[in-house]
């Protein structure tokens, strides 16, 4: 592309994506601070970015998906099968974090009076059989709903028998691919408009004030969230690469978790996860597949959502919990994550079920949900922020795992004729 003569595109042009949303974000708090009714029409341009991200990730999941099975060569690792290993263990992780850290700095709630009109799931079967019931929804619904386990289902199938399609129409789908990419960079050099937008207006509407009556459940929550990404994630990927896993830990967290938190959707999040791993040159046929999927699994953020809160409203009632209870809460917090994004209105419906195994009653756990509606501007924006930086984590953990398996077969194999 020739370079711009004009000075404010050559700036852009020569300036950090994640430099210009900083600039973004500074700007979005001095106005909402200085002129807060403007605030509220500069979210206009936050909704506009949001909207354009879901509206173009479930394309992209779909398109992304079938191109790059249809164009699998036989034999090529894709590293889902460890990837699946490291969503679920990571999860489990972060609830027993949840639960420990509920142990050590007890909550205690003012139980809210307005629940709304809203109704929880009535067990993890409930859950389950959401989940299933996704994977066999009509394609043409799928799409129009965001449901990532059914897109991803008929993308596969659709993947799979195209394999044996000619090369022309191979080649057609990948031409696609590679149009609908281009779309979604678009889309996410908008991002520091975007974010401007989001930012100005969620601080001129709601402020922090309503939060001063939650700080200690907030700080238990954040607190879980942050040890998670940068103690137990790091251990992860430490585990699996054997070097100092901090330069991708902080990388993932910048370019994914700082857009992750502001738009406050994992969906909206996966065009720009996807940019992300092609950056990081991962292998196209894994993360076309990871991404989506660790948007609807890889729940951590939600597993501490659901212990933290499920075990404050268990200190509220004075309830005594026993090791074996928190244990199963953990499991229980990790199967219900991972089930979060199927379910209307997220990981604070699904407290109702985590509040059950200790006898409590619904329309209790329904207050609860209520207060965790009420510290949503925060706790749902880091929950997102922790989810969606660890897909891209986990999936390069994997993948590098992987390159360096094979970097280590393939040297053994050259050096046995040398010795011989």
């Amino acid at each position: 592309m020739k370079p711009s003569t004009n000075p404010l595109i050559r700036l852009l042009q020569h300036t950090s994506l994640v430099s210009q949303i900083v600039v973004g974000l500074v700007l979005g708090c001095l106005l909402a601070w200085i002129a807060p009714a403007q605030a509220q029409l500069a979210g206009l341009l936050g909704s506009l970015f949001v909207g354009a991200l879901k509206a173009v990730a479930p394309v992209l999941v779909f398109i992304l998906v079938a191109a790059s099975i249809a164009s699998h060569q036989h034999g090529q690792k894709t590293s889902i099968r460890p990837l699946l290993i490291l969503y679920l263990f990571g999860t489990f992780c972060a609830a027993m974090v949840g639960v420990v850290a509920s142990f050590a700095f007890p909550s205690e709630l003012q139980l809210a009076t307005n629940t709304a009109d809203i109704t929880p799931p009535s067990g993890i079967s409930e859950v389950l059989g959401t989940l299933l019931f996704s994977v066999v929804s009509n394609p043409i619904k799928a799409l129009m709903e965001a449901n990532y386990i059914g897109i991803l289902a008929w993308a596969i199938g659709l993947g799979l028998a195209l394999r044996h399609a000619n090369a022309g129409t191979k080649e057609l789908i990948q031409d696609l691919s590679r149009a609908v990419s281009s779309i979604v960079k678009w889309v996410i050099r908008c991002a520091p408009l975007g974010i401007f937008g989001l930012v100005a207006s969620t601080l001129a509407e709601s402020g922090f004030s309503a939060l001063l009556g939650y700080a200690h459940l907030l700080v238990v929550l954040l607190g879980c969230m942050l040890f998670v990404a940068f103690v137990v994630n790091p251990l992860i990927v430490y585990w699996k690469l054997k070097r100092n896993p901090y330069p991708l830990v902080l990388t993932c967290l910048r370019e994914s978790g700082v857009t992750a938190f502001f738009t406050r959707s994992s969906a909206a999040n996966i065009p720009v996860n996807m940019a992300l791993c092609e950056k990081l040159k991962l292998p196209e046929e894994t993360y076309a597949v990871s991404i989506p999927l660790g948007a609807t699994i890889n729940m951590a953020g939600a597993a501490i959502t659901i212990s933290v809160l499920a075990l404050a409203a268990v200190h509220t009632l004075g309830i005594e919990v026993d090791l074996a209870t928190a244990l199963l809460l953990s499991v229980v917090s990790t199967i219900a994550a991972c089930g979060a994004s199927g379910v209307a209105g997220g990981s604070l419906l699904l407290i109702p079920l985590a509040c059950s195994l200790f006898g409590i009653s619904n329309d209790v756990a329904m207050q609860v949900v209520a207060v965790g509606f009420i510290i949503g501007v925060l706790q749902d924006s880091a929950e997102t922020a922790l989810n969606s930086s660890t897909d891209v984590l986990f999936t390069a953990a994997a993948c590098m795992a992987e390159e360096g398996a094979v970097t280590e077969a393939t040297a053994e194999v050259d050096i046995e004729p040398a010795d011989a």
